[in-house]
């Protein structure tokens, strides 16, 4: 068994790979995405190929009266409002880890009411949607959300709806 060596080895690629990615994205290199959770336009991931390595970053479209998809993963999320103003729907989540993990949403929904130049924070697992609450104006938010607990084997992100026409 060779494990010490490849783990070298493996080091030696990343930090090859890591000097050739960007520090600096332009707007002309965040691409445009209409997904299940609504149009957003991807200002960090994976896929950007940039040094960043710990968080994924985009900003989302939300036109007037309308709701993002309702999903959930095990990271956190947070999101800036950069404008317009509307409300946060969360289920939150109880779990128990005995034998295996169990795991139950809330029925009800809090609601949380944002606007220009609020901050929001959503905990790990929990079931949220946004929702414009302007029936004419669009809101945008930059939602990010940590990809470290992916890494670490809890790759746990589903869609539950999907945003209306998505």
């Amino acid at each position: 068994m060779d494990s010490y060596r490849h783990a070298l080895e493996r080091s030696a690629r990343f930090r090859h790979d890591y000097a050739n990615r960007v520090n600096l994205v332009k707007a002309a290199d965040m691409p445009l995405e209409h997904s299940p959770d609504g149009l957003i336009r991807h200002i960090v991931n994976e896929d950007l190929n940039t040094k960043e390595c710990c968080i994924d970053a985009y900003l989302q479209y939300l036109p007037g009266g309308k709701a993002s998809g309702k999903h959930r993963h095990l990271s956190e999320e947070i999101f800036y409002v950069v404008e317009g103003r509307g409300y946060d729907l969360h289920w939150d989540v109880r779990f128990d880890c005995d034998d295996h993990f169990t795991w139950a949403w809330d029925t009800e929904p809090k609601r949380f009411a944002w606007a220009a130049g609020d901050f929001v924070y959503i905990p790990p697992y929990c079931i949220h949607q946004h929702v414009n609450a302007d029936p004419v104006s669009d809101a945008r938010i930059i939602v990010i959300t940590n990809r470290i607990v992916a890494k670490m084997g809890f790759e746990w992100f589903e869609q539950l709806e999907h945003a209306e026409g998505f």
